[in-house]
């Protein structure tokens, strides 16, 4: 045996020759569309991918690999000027998930677990904003960040000023189609107007425009364009003005205001360069989900040199997304048409890579889940809108290789069509039941569709599942009771003031919510507060609910004049019929309020401590880290929303009370809002800013109505289609005969048309 083979076999492997096995390691264990992540070196890359595709893991594997290929330059030329991997995906919980995959996999290629950072988009911008505070005109130690809601105290502020300041145009809303002037209906109109319509319109037009770089200037400008009664673009132009005054004069920032900020310190050259300089790549995880701002943000920051205009071809980004599971762009200005725009741009130039194979779902899972894509793709409604059908024509295929996908329990896909809701239950407690015993250690989730069917269906199975020893966790328990602070705000307000009108009418909306009183037109209630509580003897006469109605209002009334201070928050919950939980976070309340306020025990100050925390939006109850995993235990069955379960999966999958006034559902126009027309003002402004963002004719009310109806109907397909596809080896689904028109009024069964998707199903599987 020569000498050279004796060394050869005795000396280790050169670091390089190692570091290329194991990077060869990885790859071979990733699927098509994974491996084109993994082979990326430069340049832009789209990855379209169906769930249970991999995404993150192929992400990962990705960027470890883009990693090592830095370290591998080093090897070569000893360069040592290391540049950083960014990133980025939509949630907290995702970025702790992906930051693990990758330093796992730097582990595998033996390599240093740094190199790379993983943030939320906002978290990015806020990283860049304050290093630069001159440039983003943000300055953060002394800016207060909010989440502004449709009842934010900024919003309604901005209400009352644009009032205030357009009286003309604000009577023009008050006369609505037509008006007779009379003085309770005159009542009735202001505070619809005041309480809701202007604050949903305000609230939908800063969110939309302001996410997409649309300043108040521009709506004005647009709304030249187009002409209407009311003037709609020109009403969000004034709300959205008032609004960023008060946020300027109070130090506040918004979301919005983080990734502007973050923009701003990137457009001036010198600044660019030295944020660009620290990068190398950007890779974009959920990619359907960001706004025209955010994709401005990621690809300045992947672009390697500061250029007024970007080469998109220079751009080291790889966006991994799934057009079919946009389900947030009916309530942010996120839309998939900018992430298949990206897709096609890719495709034209081979850089489209697809992820087709899912390994989550049984067979006849996928099928369906197919089956439902194509079928909506086909229906008339989407015939006028070539190129914007709901769905991307993107098949889930099965994983290419031996038990690649679970077998299915049962027979894989269950559809039913229950008597009524309660036959839902029996039908869905029954099967629970039947694959617990079976496997108690599966998990299980039902899905629906709003919070209030979960609240129902957790009641109704509780002591079912307690009795089975099956745990039960209701996801929207939680969420419930981070209302409990602006629920007793609202109570304590209305005691102090009995005689606003705003004051009687948020109890009444939180009696309405809490299920204590039937839901009604309480405008009409709290338009004259002083008759509806003490009516005198000259007043109309109340039917038999309105009085029950005024009487729980007189018992917080009397409640509020007897209680000691210390006692009435403990009070109103118990009114309020609050859970253990809830109970307990009352409780929690009551002691910080009662802290805050020593030594100045008055109603005053207690309304001025718990708005203090109402508004600074820090009274939450703390989520662990891994929140997700909560959700998936072994041997628990979960009820969640559509929307909060993407991401998750279950063994087995519930999705009951499938029917057409919930998917596709139907813009409902709420009857207190009719006097102004056949459509809400929120609306036709945001599909107008989706018109002039897509640089298109700006639509009259009746387009933009239209326009917002397919955007609906299109997003509510794709939400079912999310939820159908987090199944893996069980998909039951249902749609009663009978159900709820509304589901704050459960009792009230009606004859109910099932989802058309459903229906479908049912001829094509059964």
């Amino acid at each position: 045996m020569s000498d050279s083979l004796i060394n050869a076999e005795i000396l280790p492997p050169s670091p390089l020759a190692k570091l290329k096995e194991n990077i060869a390691v990885i790859r071979a264990q990733l699927r098509p569309g994974q491996t084109q992540m993994a082979d990326w070196q430069s340049g832009p890359l789209a990855v379209s991918a169906v769930p249970g595709a991999g995404k993150s893991t192929g992400m990962a594997a990705a960027a470890a690999i883009a990693i090592a290929r830095q370290y591998e330059y080093y090897l070569n030329t000893g360069n040592k000027d290391y540049k950083q991997l960014i990133v980025v995906t939509f949630t907290r919980s995702a970025t702790a998930n992906i930051k693990l995959k990758i330093r796992e996999n730097l582990k595998k290629l033996s390599l240093p677990q740094t190199g790379f950072a993983v943030y939320t988009l906002h978290g990015l911008a806020l990283i860049i904003a304050s290093r630069h505070p001159n440039l983003s005109g943000l300055q953060l130690e002394n800016a207060t960040l909010i989440t502004p809601n449709q009842s934010h105290k900024f919003i309604r502020t901005a209400v009352e000023k644009w009032i205030a300041n357009y009286p003309e145009i604000y009577l023009r809303l008050l006369a609505g189609q037509q008006f007779d002037g009379e003085e309770t209906e005159k009542l009735r109109r202001q505070s619809v107007l005041r309480t809701e319509i202007l604050p949903d319109l305000a609230y939908t037009v800063i969110h939309e425009a302001k996410s997409s770089g649309i300043s108040p200037e521009d709506l004005l400008k647009w709304s030249e364009q187009t002409q209407d009664k009311y003037g709609i673009l020109r009403i969000s132009a004034g709300l959205y003005e008032q609004y960023q005054n008060l946020m300027q004069l109070q130090d506040f920032i918004d979301y919005d205001d983080m990734i502007l900020g973050a923009l701003k310190v990137l457009r001036n050259s010198s600044t660019c360069r030295i944020e660009q300089s620290k990068i190398f790549a950007v890779f974009e995880d959920e990619a359907q989900d960001s706004s025209p701002l955010q994709t401005d943000l990621l690809e300045i920051l992947a672009s390697q040199e500061y250029a007024e205009i970007l080469d998109k071809s220079a751009l080291n980004l790889i966006r991994v997304g799934d057009p079919n599971q946009a389900i947030n762009s009916t309530f942010t200005p996120a839309d998939p048409i900018y992430f298949r725009e990206f897709c096609e741009d890719c495709q034209s130039k081979d850089r489209l890579a697809e992820m087709d194979q899912a390994g989550r779902s049984t067979q006849i899972i996928i099928d369906a889940a197919n089956f439902a894509l194509e079928w909506v793709n086909s229906q008339d409604f989407t015939k006028t809108k070539p190129g914007r059908e709901p769905f991307r024509n993107q098949k889930i295929q099965p994983v290419n290789q031996p038990n690649g996908n679970p077998q299915p329990v049962g027979q894989g896909l269950e559809l039913h069509t229950p008597r009524d809701i309660h036959h839902t239950v029996e039908l869905l407690s029954q099967r629970v039941i039947e694959l617990f015993t079976e496997n108690p250690q599966s998990c299980a989730a039902i899905l629906v569709r709003e919070n209030r069917q979960g609240r129902w269906l957790a009641a109704a199975l509780e002591p079912i599942c307690k009795e089975h020893k099956i745990k039960l966790y209701d996801v929207g328990e939680k969420e419930r009771r981070s209302h409990v602070p602006q629920e007793i705000l609202s109570l304590l307000q209305f005691c102090e003031r009995p005689h606003s009108a705003d004051y009687l009418k948020a109890t009444l909306d939180v009696l309405v919510e809490r299920q204590l009183i039937p839901t009604q037109d309480i405008n009409t209630l709290a338009s004259l507060p002083e008759e509806f509580l003490y009516p005198g003897p000259l007043a109309p006469p109340q039917t038999e609910i309105v009085q029950k109605v005024a009487h729980l209002c007189r018992s917080l009334l009397r409640a509020y004049l007897e209680l000691p201070f210390y006692q009435i928050i403990s009070f109103f919950a118990l009114t309020l019929k609050y859970d253990q939980a809830e109970l307990a976070t009352a409780d929690k309340l009551a002691e910080r309020v009662n802290q805050q306020i020593f030594g100045n025990s008055s109603m005053g100050a207690m309304i001025s401590a718990l708005s203090e925390i109402v508004s600074s939006e820090r009274f939450e109850s703390v989520e662990p880290e891994n929140i997700e995993e909560q959700y998936t235990k072994a041997g628990q069955l979960t009820i969640i929303t559509m929307h909060k379960a993407k991401g998750l999966d279950w063994d087995y999958v519930f999705l009951p009370f499938l029917h057409e006034n919930l998917i596709p559902g139907r813009f409902w126009i709420p009857p207190q809002g009719q006097f102004l027309g056949d459509f809400t003002l929120s609306e036709v402004a945001r599909a107008q800013i989706r018109a002039g963002l897509h640089k298109k004719p700006i639509p009259d009310i009746n387009q933009a109505w239209e326009e917002s109806k397919y955007l609906k109907m299109a997003e509510e397909y794709r939400l079912l289609y999310v939820a159908m596809t987090r199944a893996k080896k069980l998909l039951w689904m249902s749609a009663a005969q009978k159900a709820p028109f509304t589901w704050s009024k459960p009792d009230n069964l009606q004859t109910s048309a099932p989802c058309p998707v459903f229906a479908a199903l049912k001829r094509q599987f059964v």
